[in-house]
């Protein structure tokens, strides 16, 4: 990204990002951050399933419930890059912290109700209870109030949120929790984790690949991200290839129609010896291509009419490492997504 160019989100404090199994979601959180993280900023990326796949990616021991330094942003331009910091959130420990900074339970008396198994059994009877101090959590590392005086304060908070099938009723899940309880603490609590999900602070992200399902997914949790009242944030465009052909060649080798005489002639000039089974398989494979090529264009042109932002992501070829990710995390940057 140019120096005179701003980001796509100024103002946003929590960029919540989601997607279908395989598509990337975990990666694309990780650069994210890792975008995000320049200029000295100090960045929190989260996760919610217990999948441990922040460590995995960025090579460290598993995390705890508690926010650890694990990398530190790419320098831009004279300034060096700010420090991204990790946090496993899991219901049962975001429970007790609640339980301390809202009504005031000593450190002991949570220890010995969650060793009792009394967190547990609340969570499992109240499943959406668990989504509710998943997000609750979120909420504090964003807004980091008076009741947490001593916690660490960030530019910008990551979420790697669960799948896109149930990303609206996660993030929704504290407006049914604050309906059932009218008055309240909780109530309380509720709504002002609504007030920053629903705000322009916060944007929801979704990642997906050039496939049908992928895209039908997307398209499908846009949807009900509006009718929830939202705010729908870019498609991030994971492991795409590059365009070895354009439309006009890509179309010929379609039909067939590639000039075999010049392909022989052109691989003759570079020594090798062209026989008929070696051009026969190099058209197959032009076609083979081709036509994966032009599937994928159809996705891209399913991705734009949903009218949003679009960042794309070449496949590594090398796979994801930490290397990688800070190659992508450059990408998204330049892309303008951070």
């Amino acid at each position: 990204m140019s120096e005179d160019r701003k980001p796509d989100w100024p103002g946003v404090a929590l960029h919540v990002v989601t997607g279908k199994g395989g598509t990337g979601k975990t990666t694309v959180a990780a650069a994210l951050a890792l975008a995000l993280a320049s200029k000295g900023k100090k960045v929190l990326l989260c996760e919610v399933e217990g999948r441990q796949g922040i460590a995995q990616l960025f090579d460290v021991p598993p995390l705890p419930y508690e926010e650890r330094r694990i990398a530190q942003g790419p320098a831009q331009g004279d300034e060096d890059g700010g420090d991204v910091y990790a946090l496993a959130i899991d219901a049962e420990s975001a429970m007790v912290e609640y339980l301390q900074l809202y009504y005031r339970l000593g450190g002991r008396t949570s220890r010995a109700l969650d060793r009792f198994g009394v967190i547990d059994f609340a969570t499992t009877i109240a499943p959406g209870l668990r989504d509710v101090l998943l997000t609750g959590k979120v909420y504090e590392a964003v807004e980091r109030n008076s009741r947490n005086k001593k916690a660490r304060r960030y530019d910008a908070v990551v979420l790697d949120a669960p799948p896109t099938g149930r990303i609206a009723q996660f993030l929704n899940v504290n407006g049914e929790f604050g309906d059932l309880a009218r008055v309240g603490t909780v109530r309380g609590q509720t709504e002002r984790v609504m007030g920053l999900l629903k705000s322009r602070r916060t944007a929801v992200h979704l990642v997906t690949v050039l496939e049908d399902m992928p895209v039908q997914e997307t398209a499908d949790g846009i949807a009900e991200l509006r009718a929830s009242g939202l705010r729908v944030g870019g498609v991030v465009v994971n492991l795409t290839r590059p365009k070895a052909l354009d439309d006009e060649a890509r179309d010929a080798a379609i039909a067939g129609l590639l000039p075999r005489a010049q392909i022989e002639e052109d691989l003759a000039k570079v020594g090798v010896d062209v026989t008929p089974e070696l051009l026969e398989g190099l058209l197959e494979e032009a076609r083979s291509h081709a036509e994966r090529r032009r599937l994928e264009d159809e996705q891209r042109e399913r991705i734009a009419a949903l009218e949003v932002p679009t960042y794309e992501l070449t496949r590594l070829p090398d796979g994801i490492d930490l290397g990688g990710l800070y190659e992508l995390a450059a990408d998204l940057r330049d892309l303008g997504m951070a």
